[in-house]
């Protein structure tokens, strides 16, 4: 699958829109702090009860506000995608996500405890009083069992005994906890009662984020992929568990993706058309086809599989910035693990003949090696060198002293790895034992694409 396709979005990986989008989640974040302050009194801080309550009430609005951040981050705007790159902003996204319910969490408690004590009664008493008496209570409490359900199973050790399929879903039902939250903040909270423009601001997040999520989760993809008219045209395997889709459509050259990149694909079939898989490009796009390659491990993609020729696709993306434009080196090393070849084998066909490039690709056994005849006939078209290390982590170490075994001007190279986190670790290690900066290591973990 040679490609035709030569242009290049010179914005991947540009840092200054991130740098602007930092920015305004900075102010966002100052103004709904601003709005406790605002609608505060001494009274508010005139005794325990109720500095617990206050205190409780700013956990809410910055909790909130955090979750609300947390589905930007996943919002695949862009802008901000093609600065920052799809596997960070789920990092952030991670990473936030336990605060936003902590916080919430620890609302939910306090405003029992404050309003406990001034009535006199016990913490789970005024809970149940609170959810009988307050408009949208119940509602509210749905939503804050969603919320700590998704947080729940987002420790490696819940979400290692769960399918992929009941991961995706369970952290679906975070929009709808978020949504089912509002009503009951903007009638009960004091900030927003007696004040209009708090509750203004206050909306005006929510449908901000709202239409961000329909626009480029939905709409924009539905439409896309309706006039790209996307279907599998192929099926073929390529080893034991492991097979290529290749994918058929019209003027995909307009899409402007690069190999390294990938997309989240929706398979419209039976069994598969309600769940997103994403996996990234394994051979360059050219103005008709895409392919991507998938290994059967033991959850969805084992009836991706099974797909057959014809059925539509609906997609979203190209996403990443695992990209060919950003090497700044004369010499490239792609590090390849299992299949995590896939986007490196699309990557090699994207540099320009000016690039000198090693290819380590690391394998158990050697059915595992695929791509083979392609990754020969890439490299003996544009002189690039290919190494099979086939073996285990401790006769193929993948350190420092190692790779440059394989490649002696390895310190003085721009690295591209993909594949396990553990190899991923190791190689990251060696690039730095090697003197090799931050922005000259680009690396993509399989496990950052599964992401609601």
């Amino acid at each position: 699958m040679a490609t035709k396709r030569k242009r290049r979005d010179s914005s991947i990986g540009h840092r200054i829109n991130a740098d602007w989008a930092s920015i305004i989640l900075g102010i966002g974040l100052g103004f709904t702090l601003a709005l406790e302050l605002d609608s505060m009194t001494s009274g508010d801080w005139s005794g325990v009860y109720s500095s617990i309550t206050s205190i409780s009430r700013l956990a809410a609005l910055t909790g909130s506000y955090f979750a609300l951040v947390g589905l930007v981050f996943v919002a695949r705007i862009p802008w901000i995608e093609r600065s920052v790159g799809h596997d960070k902003l789920v990092v952030w996204h991670r990473k936030l996500g336990p605060w936003s319910l902590y916080l919430i969490f620890f609302h939910v408690l306090l405003v029992g405890l404050g309003y406990a004590g001034g009535d006199r009664i016990s913490t789970g008493s005024e809970l149940w009083r609170m959810t009988l008496k307050y408009p949208w209570m119940i509602p509210a409490d749905f939503a804050f069992g969603l919320m700590m359900l998704a947080g729940v199973t987002s420790y490696k050790k819940a979400r290692a005994k769960m399918s992929y399929e009941t991961w995706w879903t369970i952290h679906l039902y975070t929009y709808l906890a978020v949504a089912l939250g509002f009503m009951h903040q903007v009638l009960t909270g004091p900030m927003f009662a007696g004040h209009p423009l708090n509750k203004l601001f206050w909306e005006g997040l929510y449908i901000a984020t709202a239409a961000v999520i329909l626009l480029w989760r939905f709409v924009i993809p539905v439409a896309r992929s309706l006039r790209h008219n996307l279907r599998v045209d192929q099926v073929v395997v390529e080893g034991p568990g492991v097979v290529s889709i290749v994918m058929r459509g019209r003027h995909l050259d307009r899409l402007n993706a690069q190999g390294g990149q990938f997309f989240s694909w929706r398979f419209i079939t039976s069994g598969q058309w309600w769940i997103s898989h994403p996996y990234s490009l394994s051979a360059a796009p050219t103005k008709d086809f895409m392919r991507v390659t998938v290994k059967d491990l033991g959850d969805a993609s084992g009836a991706v599989l099974k797909i057959k020729p014809g059925t539509r696709v609906f997609f979203e993306g190209p996403y990443g910035t695992f990209v060919a434009s950003k090497a700044t080196r004369g010499h490239i090393v792609l590090v390849g693990g299992g299949v995590g070849i896939t986007p490196l084998r699309a990557l090699l066909e994207e540099f320009d003949a000016t690039k000198e490039i090693d290819v380590l690709y690391r394998v158990g056994s050697e059915e595992d090696l695929v791509f083979r005849k392609e990754l020969d006939a890439i490299a003996e078209w544009r002189g690039a060198r290919v190494h099979y290390l086939v073996g285990n982590r401790k006769q193929h170490p993948m350190n420092a002293r190692y790779i440059s075994k394989f490649v002696p001007a390895f310190s003085d190279s721009e690295v591209y790895i993909c594949g396990p986190t553990g190899l991923v670790e190791a190689v990251r290690d060696a690039a730095k034992a090697a003197g090799i900066p931050k922005d000259r290591f680009h690396n993509e973990e399989f496990e950052f694409h599964s992401v609601e």
